[in-house]
């Protein structure tokens, strides 16, 4: 398969930040640049800042991702914003289920936006963490998870940065069921602690996936931002200085953070420009 025969693949990025700095955009727009370079890809792409303008793109991308953000997944139903979300999201479903549309539109919803769709469809609970959940921590797949091809070549634990004071728990077995859904990763068991293991990863359908952690997050970017003086006191404030010199040093672990980086996001676009190609009879 020549992938450069492809005409240019359009993308668009859904903005969640609501105009916080963050690391996200810049580590999703890095992957998409070395994606384009590595696979000779005329990859290009637009942003669009869903939460401060209401802005959502239109059927002309081949693909989405839907971006982390802050604040809470559950305060902001019925906001104009979101309607016009939504709206994107009732338009691609439409598109996807349309037989007569061939190439499918992927989509991937990372942390706030993931929450926000496992709200949306009912696929389980979303409330409010006891405590902020932010760290380095193992991935369990589930079986499902096992053969799901973002996940392809990673190990089981792999690691993710996870950094969410909300959390989807207690899946809806049977909305899932109904939906052609599953769920592919959780995180960590915690025997000793009484609170529902969160649903790390869902795979929607055969075009939507999304994940609760961070999979564009970068070592060498998220390690610059954690030694800044005024995240590291923040850190150390919140969480401990064990809590901060453990995260550094993990992310100097190149099987950790790097290989999560340079494995999900590129498969989740390998696996969408593939199904783009035409089908030789």
């Amino acid at each position: 398969m020549n992938l450069s025969e492809k005409k240019s693949i359009r993308i668009a990025i859904l903005d969640l930040y609501e105009g916080l700095a963050n690391q996200g955009m810049r580590c999703i727009r890095e992957i998409l640049n070395q994606f384009g370079e590595n696979n000779h890809i005329d990859l290009t792409w637009d942003e669009f800042d869903v939460r401060l303008k209401n802005e959502v793109p239109n059927l002309d991308y081949d693909i989405y991702i839907s971006s982390g953000g802050p604040g809470s997944p559950l305060e902001s139903e019925g906001s104009e914003w979101e309607h016009a979300y939504f709206g994107w999201l009732n338009k691609v479903e439409k598109w996807n289920n349309n037989p007569a549309h061939v190439q499918k539109k992927h989509v991937l919803f990372i942390c706030h936006s993931f929450q926000l769709i496992c709200r949306h469809y009912g696929v389980a609970t979303v409330n409010k963490r006891k405590s902020t959940s932010f760290g380095i921590f193992p991935m369990h797949l589930l079986n499902d998870g096992k053969d799901e091809v973002i996940f392809n070549g990673l190990k089981d634990p792999f690691y993710a940065v996870d950094s969410r004071d909300y959390q989807v728990i207690e899946p809806n077995h049977n909305k899932l069921q109904q939906m052609g859904a599953s769920i592919l990763a959780i995180e960590k068991n915690r025997p000793h602690v009484p609170y529902e293991r969160a649903i790390m990863a869902i795979r929607f359908n055969e075009s939507m996936i999304g994940t609760q952690f961070h999979p564009e997050a970068d070592a060498i970017g998220m390690s610059l931002h954690l030694q800044t003086e005024e995240k590291k006191k923040t850190v150390i404030e919140n969480h401990g200085e064990a809590k901060w010199q453990s995260m550094i040093d993990q992310l100097n672990d190149p099987e950790k953070i790097m290989w999560t980086y340079s494995h999900i996001l590129p498969n989740f676009l390998m696996n969408a420009v593939e199904a783009m190609q035409p089908v030789e009879v």
